[in-house]
């Protein structure tokens, strides 16, 4: 708990005036767009996702990145497109995660990107499969100024952690996070916030408490449980946990799959963050992996001609309209706890 009070305190420290202003003026488009009915944005982002690059090592079945199932192009971002981006936004941006597909440490200058961002006084996080954080690029990931470590583990032994995590070494992972640990003892740092993440599906959640024990052991500050996304989940899925609190799908009476929640003609995410792709792509949320709803292009004009221009207004438009008119949010829990 003191160490989730000490990274709360940490994400506060990042909050000026600028960007406090800048929250309550998303937060009051909002509301007045969800109430009104009419799409209205005041402000500019208060989250941000980059994504580094869509390349990945593993071959996790439920990822476009690991089915190597894009249509979009994979590759690497440009630094220069990625800096010119963060200059234009970050007196008003707060949160900047550094993932979206693909696995983060795969980017060449990686730690430069975190490094310009932190040194911004931006609240930096990314997410990994832990496999590159060896000994030197864990201390530089200390070094580096990241807020917060997100370290997918969704399994405690390799037979289990290896039919999610396919092609992945539970072993690379563990050493991966007592590297982390072991810098932030021997560089005297509070960050990174480690988490490990675990993905509850069917072939692991008997080992639910398996994970704490072994977050402890290791000296890791939080565990997080993850519902999984499922595309297919209509026919079920041998992925869909039997623990009913951790699914995000509820079998029907005819045998057939359904997801829990009503889906609700506002969203959150489409008012306070976006996602860059790593060649430049807004695109409106994680839901939309193969960038189908491009909103505009950082590479061809300033985010805030396209985050107030025609297309973002229609796609709010529609959303608080008819939100069921919008594929990718038909898979979505958006505003919904569906585990405790």
């Amino acid at each position: 708990m003191n160490r989730n009070w000490r990274d709360g305190l940490n994400f506060l420290s990042k909050v000026t005036p600028k960007r406090a202003l800048n929250a309550l003026k998303v937060l009051g488009s909002f509301y007045y767009s969800r109430y009104s009915g009419k799409p209205s944005q005041k402000g500019l982002p208060i989250a941000l996702s980059f994504e580094p690059t869509t390349s990945c090592n593993l071959r996790c079945p439920e990822c476009p990145s690991g089915l190597r199932s894009f249509t979009r192009p994979t590759g690497m971002m440009d630094p220069e497109l990625f800096k010119k981006t963060i200059d234009e936004l970050a007196d008003t941006l707060l949160y900047l995660i550094f993932y979206f597909q693909g696995e983060p440490y795969l980017h060449p200058k990686f730690f430069e990107l975190v490094r310009y961002a932190a040194d911004k006084g931006l609240y930096t996080a990314t997410s990994t499969n832990a496999h590159y954080l060896s000994d030197d690029k864990a201390r530089r990931t200390v070094e580096s100024g990241l807020d917060r470590l997100i370290i997918s583990i969704d399994g405690t032994t390799q037979d289990v952690y290896q039919q999610y995590r396919v092609g992945g070494k539970l072993h690379k992972v563990l050493e991966g996070a007592r590297n982390i640990v072991k810098w932030k003892k021997e560089l005297k740092s509070r960050t990174p916030h480690v988490i490990f993440q675990f993905l509850v599906v069917k072939p692991n959640e008997h080992q639910i408490d398996e994970v704490r024990q072994l977050a402890t052991e290791i000296g890791v500050d939080e565990v997080a449980y993850k519902t999984a996304q499922i595309y297919d989940y209509e026919n079920g899925s041998d992925l869909i946990p039997t623990i009913e609190k951790y699914a995000r799908y509820q079998q029907e009476q005819n045998g057939r799959y359904s997801i829990k929640n009503a889906l609700l003609d506002h969203c959150w995410k489409m008012w306070h963050s976006c996602v860059i792709t790593w060649d430049g792509a807004v695109v409106p949320c994680c839901f939309d992996k193969d960038a189908e709803y491009k909103m505009g292009d950082v590479r061809e004009q300033s985010f805030r001609e396209l985050w107030n221009g025609p297309t973002y207004t229609n796609f709010r438009r529609q959303l608080i309209k008819d939100r069921s008119e919008i594929e990718m949010c038909k898979n979505c829990t958006e505003g919904t706890k569906v585990w405790a």
